[in-house]
């Protein structure tokens, strides 16, 4: 693994990713060749990050109540998960919900949304002010997460301030069919491909332990390089009873951090987040992320299940000698 990795630190280094047959190699890697990947990725971060750490947020403004049957969502058409269920949420509430987000330390905030896409006028409009009040009273990035967007819907919520375009792949092309069947993986593909051809940034990542291999997480890293796309968000499943993927855990704590390693090296421009999940699969390892390659991560509750206590990711933040974005 030594050999290797000083095979590919030059290139890496002066910011080319590594090639899939490599990228395999990094999932493959022992644990007790763990820390010498880590002193890689972890200067490859330094290089092109600095110590700088991204904190977003997120709110839930439409939960539930979603045509989609992703197997790994308690929002989904499928899921029988005990979740609150409601339309889009007052426009008093996003903006309160951002405000919170600012005062924790969060950087960025991101609007999300279940269902297949955004094509309510009204909800448009009312995400669209929104976003303005957010950029007119805070230092927040502005985001939305709300499925298939077309080319004109992007180009309002822009106008109107909105930073980030949210879209995941979750998986690979190849895998995709097995954990949804509702819409198509060109869609999503499509979807990015505007966002990024809007002029906006994009954030777009997957999930990982729903049952895909080595070659599928490869895969997507490598789509994603393609695609161009600014931010990957790394997900690790979190099972939620009631949904198909309920009781699967196929992940361990040094796996995650593999892939984020892995992520990092096919990617080595682009900010690498750690969001749902984590609290759950990597326990007491979580502040490996950062060695492992990740700059950023989400900071209090994902969408269902609650996260970590912000005070204590931002202590360890402060601990690691990272400073969040903004400060």
């Amino acid at each position: 693994m030594e050999n290797f990795l000083y095979d590919i630190s030059d290139k890496v280094l002066d910011g080319s990713g590594i090639k899939p047959d490599e990228a395999l190699r990094v999932l493959e890697t022992d644990s007790s060749d763990l820390f010498i990947l880590f002193s890689l990725t972890d200067k490859l971060r330094q290089k092109f990050k600095g110590n700088k750490v991204r904190l977003c947020s997120i709110v839930n403004a439409q939960s539930g109540l979603c045509s989609e049957n992703c197997a790994f969502c308690a929002q989904s058409s499928v899921s029988n998960a005990n979740i609150n269920k409601y339309h889009i949420i007052s426009e008093n509430e996003i903006v309160k919900s951002a405000e919170v987000s600012e005062k924790f330390g969060a950087n960025e905030f991101s609007i999300v949304m279940s269902g297949y896409g955004l094509k309510n006028d009204n909800d448009i409009k009312k995400i669209g002010r929104s976003i303005e009040n957010i950029k007119e009273n805070s230092c927040l990035e502005t985001c939305i997460s709300a499925g298939i967007l077309d080319k004109e819907t992007i180009a309002y919520l822009k106008n109107k301030g909105l930073d980030h375009i949210h879209h995941n792949l979750e998986t690979s092309r190849e895998f995709f069919p097995n954990i949804c069947t509702t819409h198509s993986y060109e869609e999503d593909v499509k979807t990015v491909k505007i966002a990024k051809s809007s002029g906006m940034r994009v954030c777009s990542g997957g999930i990982f332990g729903i049952g895909e291999s080595n070659r599928d997480r490869v895969n997507l890293a490598c789509l994603l390089n393609d695609l161009d796309v600014d931010s990957i968000p790394i997900n690790f499943l979190n099972p939620i009873e009631g949904t198909p993927l309920a009781g699967v855990r196929n992940l361990r704590p040094i796996e995650c951090l593999k892939i984020v390693a892995m992520m990092r090296l096919v990617n080595p421009f682009k900010d690498i987040m750690v969001c749902g999940g984590r609290e759950i699969n990597l326990g007491d390892l979580q502040s490996l992320i950062f060695a492992a390659g990740a700059n950023g991560m989400i900071l209090g509750n994902y969408l269902t299940t609650s996260g970590r206590d912000a005070s204590r990711d931002l202590q360890m933040i402060k601990d690691l000698s990272l400073e969040p974005i903004g400060n």
